[in-house]
């Protein structure tokens, strides 16, 4: 009888568990609504968290250089999600957000721009950067986030000796969690349930038309459910040996006001425009749209309804609506 209610009991604790790390039901939706899963899902990959971390953090930003001289990166394959954002002289720069996880080492950490205060501004949380020219450090004084430069960071970001400034300044974003007592960030994107087919057209894969040399190329393989990342002539990969790739790509066309490239511009992420989400292999077109800074964009396709991407980490690329995109469509779509 005892070794019944000891299997009896065993059993029991397995379907718990099971349970608890698949959802049966959908993720929230795009405005943070609530799940309807047991589960907790972290707010901006959709993913279901058993450690129910991602509800007791915010979420942390950091600026990381994007230039040759700046790699290998550190850290931004961990990031939830990663804006590109084009600064002066045409070339890119990353705000890469963590909420699940937390790496020791992020970077190289770099000075921040107009274009940031409107990225992190529903965000809240943490924005760490390295500094910055005074109308910059002004635009992001507006957000209702807590700053972390290397000034205020404390032990939160530190200088590696065996690399060259100014690409030598990391952070620690497991450590920036304790500096932050905003709630968790909201929901940016719609989900597909693990049921719901995805729509669109078949793709091989999508070029994003940056200058400078900084142009990007994500490449569909069926086999890991991934888009792997490409620039400067080759496959990127991140200084822990890993490629960088992401589960969901949404391409914003924006507008730079100031100029695309120049100085000072700034990336207009309010108002409405051009939107194309790659997932599982597929494209749909749409639109972005934005009536104010506190609330994310909604992405939503030609029949208005919302575009819904695939549970995982998400590259945002926010191309000047001059730039080309090109895309590669599948054979059989």
């Amino acid at each position: 009888m005892l070794t019944l209610t000891l299997v009896v009991a065993v059993a029991v604790a397995v379907v718990a568990a099971v349970l608890l790390v698949r959802p049966t039901q959908t993720s929230p939706s795009h405005g943070g609504g609530p799940s309807t899963s047991s589960a907790v899902i972290a707010p901006l990959t959709g993913l279901t968290d058993p450690s129910d971390l991602t509800s007791h953090r915010c979420a942390v930003t950091v600026k990381v250089d994007n230039t040759p001289e700046a790699r290998p990166q550190y850290g931004v394959e961990q990031a939830d999600v990663v804006y590109e954002e084009v600064v002066e002289g045409n070339i890119t720069r990353l705000a890469a957000v963590f909420n699940s996880r937390a790496p020791t080492r992020v970077g190289p950490v770099r000075s921040v721009r107009r274009t940031d205060q409107s990225i992190v501004w529903p965000l809240r949380g943490i924005f760490a950067y390295s500094g910055g020219a005074p109308y910059a450090i002004a635009s992001i004084d507006t957000a209702p986030v807590t700053q972390l430069d290397e000034a205020r960071a404390g032990t939160t970001m530190w200088r590696d000796p065996n690399r060259s400034a100014p690409h030598n300044l990391y952070a620690r974003v497991d450590r920036m969690y304790a500096r932050c007592a905003d709630p968790p960030p909201p929901a940016l994107f719609t989900y597909r349930t693990s049921t719901e087919r995805p729509g669109g057209s078949a793709v091989v894969s999508l070029h994003v038309g940056f200058e400078s040399g900084y142009a990007v190329t994500w490449s569909w393989d069926a086999s890991t459910g991934t888009w792997a990342r490409s620039i400067f002539g080759g496959p990127e990969v991140a200084a822990s040996r890993t490629p960088l790739t992401t589960v969901n790509i949404v391409v914003m066309f924006v507008h730079y006001v100031g100029g695309v490239g120049v100085e000072g511009a700034e990336a207009t992420l309010t108002g409405q425009g051009p939107a194309w989400v790659f997932s599982d292999g597929r494209v749909t077109k749409g639109t972005w749209s934005r009536p104010d800074k506190q609330h994310p964009a909604q992405l939503r396709d030609g029949l208005g309804q919302p575009m819904r991407l695939t549970a995982g980490p998400t590259w945002v690329e926010l191309p000047d609506a001059s730039y080309t995109v090109t895309i590669r469509a599948a054979a059989h779509g």
